[in-house]
């Protein structure tokens, strides 16, 4: 018995329209299903696949802000062009974190219901390694 992977990330939001259009022509994913006709869950909800992950979205209530995020990987030389995709649809973009050298770049981002985003160029190995790399000094 063991995980196999990642089933599908679901989101909580406002306004399933809102978000389709920052899934989609935000961040390039695409709309696969809508219940608009029938709804089978505990909501109206629609999916999309993004970067061949499964997320789904709810109608509901949204959350309160915090650093519980998505992270999706992307190239570095994207990163602004995506910042600028987002900003044009009224996404909020957050200023940069700090960063220490070799651990990739990142770009956070709330969408409409306060849910965390972050589009990040690095890899877990990457990130290990800059970590090891920086106790030493």
């Amino acid at each position: 018995m063991k995980v196999q992977g990642l089933s599908h990330i679901t989101l909580i939001v406002t306004d399933l329209e809102r978000t389709s259009k920052l899934l989609c022509e935000g961040l390039g994913a695409q709309e696969i299903y809508d219940s608009k006709h029938k709804n089978f869950s505990i909501s109206q909800e629609k999916f999309f696949l993004l970067g061949g992950i499964w997320l789904a979205t709810m109608k509901g209530e949204p959350t309160e802000r915090s650093y519980r995020h998505i992270a999706f990987k992307v190239d570095e030389e994207d990163l602004l062009s995506f910042e600028e995709k987002l900003k044009s649809i009224g996404v909020e973009v957050l200023s940069p974190r700090p960063r220490i050298e070799g651990e990739g770049g990142s770009l956070y981002f709330y969408d409409f219901d306060n849910n965390l985003f972050e589009l990040h160029t690095g890899t877990l190995d990457m990130r290990l390694s800059s970590y090891k790399n920086n106790a030493k000094n």
